[in-house]
């Protein structure tokens, strides 16, 4: 990987740790920094042109996002989740999700649905570039806007929080265009049960559109886990 200047941080962000942040994260999301893999901090130095100092405020701040963990005597490590510890995570989204479905009011005035339809079609154009980077950061801000439709700041925070937790989790579904599309019309429908009122459409939309993510990074880890055979 090619070193980042003082010059070009300065031009990408305000805030070089931010910006390093973001990158890092990006890199473990898209699965160019693997599940295990060690973030040592000389690595990190040299790649952001950064002093030991800011390095350690951004695997932590990293470690925060739950996207590193720090080990015993080994450091910081790409954070890797057990089956069990996706299964729960995901477990407790629907719960979240599906609940903000049953109580987000509806019918939604058209000048909040039309904001979350020109968010969506920011989304579109990235799924037809096949741009995996503009599709996470457009599908971030799809779901921020859609579950702003509640009236409850206290359960969007907790939705925006759990899905923060399973950015690392979401790498083979970013990677692979049908996965990507599926999100993209699954999007649409959401927008269609919020236009039509359809409270039971919304609710089964917001449930089944969790579960791609976690198949396909339970059968990366599975695949991961077995061993070559000749």
């Amino acid at each position: 990987m090619n070193a980042i200047t003082p010059d070009a941080l300065e031009e990408q962000a305000p805030d070089a740790t931010q910006t390093a942040v973001a990158i890092l994260e990006e890199d473990i999301v898209f699965g160019r920094l693997h599940p295990r893999e060690r973030l040592t901090e000389d690595d990190l130095m040299a790649r952001f042109a950064m002093k030991r100092h800011a390095v350690r405020q951004v695997l932590a701040e990293l470690e925060l996002l739950g996207v590193v963990e720090k080990k015993r005597n080994v450091g910081a490590v790409v954070r890797a989740f057990s089956v069990r510890e996706v299964m729960e995570l995901y477990a407790l989204r629907e719960v979240l999700e599906v609940h903000a479905a049953r109580q987000m009011p509806l019918p939604v005035p058209e000048a909040r649905l039309a904001a979350l339809v020109a968010v969506q079609r920011e989304h579109d154009a990235a799924v037809a570039d096949g741009d995996a980077r503009r599709v996470f950061r457009s599908n971030q801000r799809f779901h921020r806007e859609f579950f702003g439709l509640l009236d409850n700041a206290v359960l969007g925070q907790a939705i925006e929080e759990y899905a923060r937790r399973t950015h690392p989790i979401r790498f083979g579904s970013l990677v692979a265009a049908g996965h990507r599309e599926r999100a993209r019309q699954e999007h649409w429908t959401m927008i269609q049960a919020l236009r039509d009122g359809d409270r039971d459409a919304l609710m089964t939309v917001c449930r089944e559109h969790l579960l791609p993510s976690r198949d396909a990074y339970l059968a990366s880890q599975q695949a991961f886990s077995q061993p070559a055979t000749s």
